[in-house]
């Protein structure tokens, strides 16, 4: 997975250029941005994962507007913004919803059982149980 930070608008370009031979020889790259325009040289290129990246309610109002009747492969949400009605909403147009940081125990099994599909932690080993899919 490819998280492309800042703005500089050639960013997502240049890198689309330097993937294409990865891309040709049947590769499969996963890119992700909180600033979505980075996304779109990606968008309908075989082999890649187009991932939207949502850090504040104010992304996540214009994510809302963006979509309008469309589907997004996935998004990135901070899990602040994560309870049971927004993961319904986001299952609506997101066919994958991934969250950060989940660094306990206790956020990461309630997620899961809202419906999130992936897990991102500063500190996996504290997730264990729910990764191996023990009970509590």
């Amino acid at each position: 997975m490819l998280d492309l930070k800042g703005r500089e608008g050639r960013l997502g370009t240049a890198l689309l250029e330097r993937l294409e031979p990865a891309l040709q020889a049947g590769r499969r790259f996963t890119v992700c941005a909180r600033s979505w325009p980075l996304l779109e040289p990606f968008a309908g290129v075989a082999g890649t994962r187009l991932v939207h990246s949502v850090g504040s309610g104010r992304d996540l109002r214009r994510l809302r507007r963006l979509v309008a009747g469309k589907r997004l492969q996935a998004i990135t949400i901070h899990e602040r913004l994560l309870d049971s009605r927004s993961v319904h909403e986001l299952r609506e147009f997101a066919d994958t919803i991934l969250t950060w940081p989940i660094n306990t125990l206790e956020r990461a099994q309630e997620l899961v059982q809202l419906g999130v599909d992936g897990l991102i932690s500063d500190r996996p080993s504290a997730l264990r149980p729910v990764l191996e899919g023990e009970p509590r």
